[in-house]
């Protein structure tokens, strides 16, 4: 015999209930169909009483409302109709306002002989019953079918295990296969240290024999590190597809909700899913959600929840057997703030360091994201990958999606190289406002402004070659110098010396060749005081305070390691160092002023120039390497084509704006040409 469920009870009494409300509306619905009903006003039925119309009246108190039925003999009169047409016992619904009216002018009608039928209210009481459960008793049986029906759904079917809302169920979305994913290692671009380490871990799910014999063990973890957008998590789905195993995949915020006990019951549930799936990947994206440092000092009486499930995860990850084929993959970009418990051999063995793609692995990953788009022959990935120093995997893709997108706003069939270079300006600098209103006197500070930068590192040894300058307002900047940075490993004293000297030339310029200084160089002293202080502070670079750092990367450290007067003393070499920088700075662009006069006067005229223009008026770098000498060959290059470009879409606007005039005038003007 099946096994009694309650459900069958409630199913039934619901079909009951339903059943003997539509019998019995059917039943009077029928009986409503048997005869031909009709509306009337109250002056229509108080005409037809008096012409003897009418048989014999009903009325509803509740309702306010009366059936007239009307006699046979005056059924045409009525209905226009035949009594075969109308049926038995025709009526018409009348709406009235009071009872003692209706009762008045009944017995009046009587009184006078025009109504000599009867006059009677109608009583439901045979409906009474079956209202009072439909209005009363339906809605609560509803409502509780409703609330077992939801509680069986959270629950699981069942009020032990998790919990009746199932809240202590692991939220890891489960692949069977990695292959579903789609993604392999040939996705990857780039990376090629850590894809080599990580190829290991394919190899121990794909042939552990291969290991276990000669008495390895199975790493049980590998936690990714690295900067935002690097591709951690693109790596461990790469992974899984090598693997051809299960993958979970959860976020380290999915274990942390707001009832306690929840996080560690998903963690137990977690890996008991996952040794039931062996071999398999359990990946935990954004791991310091929940791995973060554990506090000495606790509060008195408090149930920290995320420590709670941070126990929990380490008690799992050393828990299962050391074989059992579960490896955990973890991704963070603040392994600073990561428990030392959770870090230590036997957890997470390895720690995989994802970090910012170099020349070449930018190549890597431009070829990838370019494969999808459509590139006239102008793109070059060579200089697509020196134009973007410091950009990760996803500032690259985002370049390649914007290109694509400025192409498709100016109508072009293809992707060109101008598209990636006006892409790369925006990500970098943001949008232009061509429509910022600016006066003339402005326009030229910022252009004397720029024209300091630009000088100043022209002349200083260790600064970034420049590749252009601009003052078009973009984002929060009026005016903005694009350098192309050497990828160097080690920064010397003197290197940041010449990046400080350059950050403050602007400030400079305006100082002595404006006559007043402004808040345009607000960002550049930003950056020259912060380097100073960690110049300081932590390189030890300060003549005072000569190899010393003061950085303290220990937690719930509230006390700064150094005193009030090692504090002054550093105030004072950051000072003197800045100021020094900044004398520098006069000092140079008082050598070169007639250059610096011209670069700004050429700035104001055509708002956006190029290194090959600072060349033609300072000469070239005294400073020049051979790999200096083929990136400026090749920038002389790409300056000259788009100058080209530029004079004949110039000459095409022209000549498409005044075709007529040019023919008709007799001595037209010449246009500046804009290079």
């Amino acid at each position: 015999m099946p096994k009694f469920n309650m459900n069958w009870v409630y199913l039934a009494v619901i079909a009951a209930l339903a059943f003997f409300y539509f019998t019995n509306g059917s039943t009077d619905i029928q009986k409503e169909k048997e005869a031909t009903t009709g509306q009337a006003s109250y002056s229509e039925f108080k005409n037809f009483v008096n012409n003897g119309y009418a048989e014999r009246i009903v009325a509803n108190k509740s309702s306010e409302t009366l059936k007239m039925y009307v006699k046979p003999d005056s059924i045409q009169a009525v209905f226009h109709k035949t009594t075969a047409q109308t049926g038995a016992e025709p009526y018409l619904s009348v709406e009235y306002g009071s009872n003692a009216k209706v009762e008045e002018f009944v017995d009046s009608a009587r009184a006078r002989g025009f109504f000599k039928g009867k006059f009677d209210y109608e009583h439901e009481s045979s409906n009474g019953i079956l209202n009072f459960i439909i209005s009363s008793l339906l809605p609560i049986f509803f409502l509780v079918f409703l609330w077992m029906f939801f509680m069986r759904r959270m629950g699981g079917g069942g009020m032990g295990g998790a919990g009746i809302f199932s809240v202590g169920k692991s939220k890891a979305k489960m692949y069977e296969k990695g292959g579903e994913l789609g993604i392999t290692f040939k996705d990857v671009a780039g990376q090629a240290g850590a894809k080599q380490e990580i190829q290991e871990i394919v190899e121990f799910l794909k042939n552990p024999q291969k290991y276990t014999d000669l008495g390895g063990k199975i790493p049980k973890g590998a936690l990714l590190v690295g900067p935002p957008g690097t591709g951690k998590t693109l790596l461990a789905k790469a992974v899984a597809g090598e693997a051809g195993v299960p993958f979970f995949s959860m976020s380290g915020s999915d274990f942390v909700e707001m009832f306690v006990g929840v996080g560690a019951s998903r963690v137990r549930d977690l890996f008991q899913q996952a040794k039931a799936k062996s071999p398999c990947i359990i990946f935990i994206d954004e791991i310091d959600a929940v791995g973060r440092a554990r506090s000495k000092n606790p509060a008195m009486g408090g149930n920290d929840e995320r420590e709670n499930t941070l126990n929990a995860l380490l008690t799992e990850m050393d828990g299962f057997g050391t074989n059992s084929g579960v490896i955990i993959l973890a991704a963070t970009n603040r392994v600073d703030m990561l428990d030392s418990a959770l870090l230590r051999a036997g957890r997470f063995d390895r720690q995989i360091h994802v970090d910012l793609p170099d020349l070449n692995e930018r190549k890597e990953v431009f070829m990838v994201h370019l494969k999808p788009l459509k590139l006239d022959e102008t793109v070059d990935v060579d200089f697509l990958a020196r134009q973007t120093p410091g950009f990760s995997g996803a500032d690259i893709a985002n370049v390649c999606n914007e290109a694509a997108l400025i192409a498709a706003r100016h109508d072009s069939p293809k992707v060109g190289k101008q598209d990636f270079l006006d892409a790369v300006d925006r990500i970098i600098g943001g949008l232009e406002k061509k429509t910022k209103v600016m006066t003339e006197a402005e326009k030229r500070s910022i252009a004397i402004h720029e024209a300091g930068h630009a000088t100043i590192s022209w002349f200083t040894e260790f600064a970034n070659p420049l590749v252009k300058v601009s003052i078009v307002p973009r984002g929060q900047a009026l005016g903005a110098a694009w350098y192309l940075p050497e990828e160097r490993v080690l920064q010397t004293k003197e290197a940041m010396l010449d990046e400080m000297c350059s950050l403050l030339g602007g400030r400079a310029a305006e100082e002595l060749f404006v006559g007043h200084i402004s808040t345009g160089a607000m960002n550049d002293l930003e950056r020259t005081t912060k380097q100073a202080y960690g110049m300081v502070a932590y390189a030890g670079m300060s003549e005072k305070l000569p190899n010393l750092c003061y950085y303290n990367n220990a937690e719930f450290q509230f006390q700064r390691p150094y005193s009030e007067t090692t504090a002054k003393i550093m105030d004072d070499e950051v000072l003197k160092m800045v100021n020094e920088q900044y004398e520098r700075a006069k000092q140079i662009l008082t050598e070169h002023k007639e250059g610096h006069a011209q670069l700004a006067q050429l700035l104001v005229e055509r708002e956006v120039i190029f290194a090959e223009d600072v060349e033609n008026i300072f000469g070239k770098r005294p400073w020049t390497s051979r790999a200096d000498e083929l990136l400026e060959a090749q920038m002389r290059e790409e300056a000259e084509k788009m100058a080209e470009e530029r004079t004949k879409q110039l000459e095409a606007k022209n000549s498409e704006e005044a075709p007529e005039a040019a023919n008709t005038t007799e001595n037209p003007e010449t246009p500046d040409n804009p290079e």
